[in-house]
């Protein structure tokens, strides 16, 4: 990076040391007088702003005020993180990042280093990508064009949040250096009225360009970005179900690139189903597999489920066999109407019912199929009834139940309603944090179906070694990672291990992911514990 003195280094958050800059370092640089005269250590720094932290008294005023001090200093904000891990993830993610993209237009202070491209201005790209960037070597970007933004739907710009957001968790969670990463946005217009009719609404003031010329967008940016930052990391985020998949399909084989929702989601979901079956000891293969939401995530997690059953020994027909998908017309069918390519896979026929048209709710389906699965991505409060799940848990022992929708409003059900609609069978876990649940003498840890505790660790390992593409072999690989982590011997044991170590466990996704890329040949690299080290970044002066 280039030398910065005075006010642009104080104002720099990447090189910006606040009061720990030694006197030496103030006279060498020019900031004499410019800063309060006493020198804190940077731990001195981290119990001075949690103090501050502590004096905020809402999740939303507490995230306002990490935002403040990561504009600021972006080594003081990750070694405040790194030591309150478990308590920041709600804070500075989900669900509070929900409250700040919905009046993103009206809180704005900073652009927080992101890069805004307009579909109203495509020439400007590569000039757009060169200033956000700066002097910075770019590894990772996380774009979002805010049509699908966790479970609330279409914010336009203001779902930039969302790509910073996440790329605060990559450097929290898994050690990616601050400095190699930009969040961008892809705004194509909202559909969104209250937006567009809000005059203080930053992004373009018109409804969603769709068609060719959305996908022209995005080439020209994908082919920009490559261009600019040959050795990048690709991770699509939250874009609307009409077009996550076709994104996905068409880059995947080409460049290094990831979509959380459709790829993340389902690691994270199966790796939930392989932990809950540690503790029930039953057989993977065996499952019945129902999904209530069909759409992005609902679809991606079926298809990463289906996978796995294929690579247990399943032919794919066999494998079909195992899953049913529910959405707002019911369980759906192979001659149901607008289907998309990700659900037709999974359709069924009407034939293998007597009573199909009947079919048309979650409660009927769960009667006639018999779910040993049960998976929510729908964003229906609570659409897992009482005698939804008492019927399930009627006709399997351990009944494995994913409310993964989020915010908390558009959970599913409650983890305690689960089980005590089971008396205690239910293998739960959820889309947010849930405390621990006490249920006859038993407590129960509710495990969370965060995707964090997955493509960090993933993006880590593919980017260490430079893996050419993200294979399914290195995505199953980090599912399996999380295997053994948790110990299922106890009474009411977690599916997934705890975000609070999400350190920990992203390193052992991280190494897994590696050297499935060097076994796969997908990289010159040899040794990956190696090229983890060398990429690896530590919160310190």
């Amino acid at each position: 990076m280039k030398e910065y003195k005075g006010l642009d280094l104080l104002n720099n958050p990447f090189l910006n040391k606040g009061t720990a800059f030694t006197k030496e370092e103030r006279k060498e640089n020019g900031i004499e007088g410019l800063l309060p005269p006493f020198v804190q250590t940077l731990d001195q720094q981290v119990a001075q702003a949690y103090e501050q932290y502590g004096t905020k008294p809402t999740p939303l005023a507490k995230r306002m005020y990490l935002m403040d001090l990561f504009n600021e200093n972006r080594t003081l904000f990750y070694k405040l993180f790194s030591e309150h891990v478990y308590d920041f993830m709600p804070v500075v993610y989900d669900p509070t990042i929900a409250d700040t993209i919905e009046n993103y237009s009206h809180f704005f202070l900073d652009p927080q280093n992101a890069a805004y491209l307009s579909i109203d201005d495509p020439d400007n790209i590569e000039a757009t990508l060169k200033n956000a960037a700066g002097d910075r070597d770019i590894k990772l970007i996380v774009v979002t064009d805010g049509e699908g933004i966790l479970g609330i739907g279409d914010w336009g710009l203001q779902g930039v949040d969302i790509s910073v957001g996440k790329l605060m968790v990559y450097t929290a969670a898994a050690g990616v250096d601050p400095k190699s990463v930009l969040p961008v946005v892809l705004d194509v217009g909202t559909n969104n009225k209250s937006l567009l009719d809000d005059d203080l609404y930053l992004g373009n003031h018109h409804e969603r360009v769709t068609g060719d010329t959305y996908y022209d967008f995005v080439d020209k940016f994908v082919g920009k970005a490559e261009e600019l930052f040959p050795d990048m990391y690709l991770h699509f985020e939250d874009f609307g179900r009409d077009n996550a998949a076709n994104i996905l399909n068409k880059y995947k084989d080409q460049i290094l690139t990831f979509n959380d929702d459709i790829q993340g989601t389902g690691i994270i979901t199966l790796a939930g189903i392989l932990g809950a079956l540690n503790i029930s000891k039953e057989k993977f293969t065996d499952q019945v597999y129902m999904s209530f939401g069909a759409g992005t995530a609902g679809a991606g997690i079926a298809k990463r489920i289906f996978d796995a059953m294929v690579e247990e020994g399943l032919s794919e027909e066999e494998a079909k066999k195992h899953f049913y998908l529910v959405d707002k017309q019911g369980l759906l069918f192979d001659d149901t109407k607008d289907l998309t390519p990700e659900q037709k896979p999974f359709t069924r026929s009407r034939s293998e019912f007597a009573n199909a048209d009947e079919l048309t709710t979650l409660e009927a389906a769960v009667k006639a199929v018999h779910p040993t699965i049960l998976v929510g991505t729908s964003t229906q409060p609570g659409s897992f009834t009482e005698s939804i799940i008492k019927e399930m848990a009627a006709h399997t022992a351990r009944p494995i139940i994913f409310p993964l929708s989020n915010p908390t409003k558009l959970a599913e059900a409650k983890a305690e309603d689960l089980l005590k609609w089971t008396d205690g069978k239910a293998l739960v876990a959820t889309g947010i944090p849930v405390e621990p649940v006490e249920y006859k003498g038993v407590t129960y840890t509710i495990g969370q179906a965060n995707n964090a505790l997955v493509y960090p660790g993933l993006g880590l390992g593919a980017m260490a070694v430079n893996a050419k593409l993200l294979s399914d072999g290195m995505i199953n690989k980090a599912a399996h990672s999380l295997g053994g982590i948790v110990d299922t011997t106890k009474a009411g044991a977690a599916v997934l291990p705890p975000v609070s170590k999400l350190d920990e466990f992203s390193m052992t996704v991280a190494m897994g992911v590696a050297q499935q890329a060097i076994e796969e040949k997908l990289t010159d690299k040899t040794d990956a514990k190696k090229a983890i080290d060398d990429i690896n970044w530590e919160p310190k002066y």
